[in-house]
């Protein structure tokens, strides 16, 4: 392989795994919100 090659494998690998890294940050710290987590106002009849 050659130089210039083996700098555009390190830059997409770079760009792939440091975007699953912000990904997984971004929801650890903002979750996805469940239906389990909605509170539904009582019925009255």
């Amino acid at each position: 392989m050659s130089a210039l090659a083996i700098v555009f494998m390190i830059i997409s690998m770079l760009t792939i795994w440091g975007g699953l890294a912000l990904a997984l940050i971004h929801l650890s710290r903002h979750p996805e919100k469940t239906d389990d987590d909605v509170i539904e106002p009582a019925h009255s009849l």
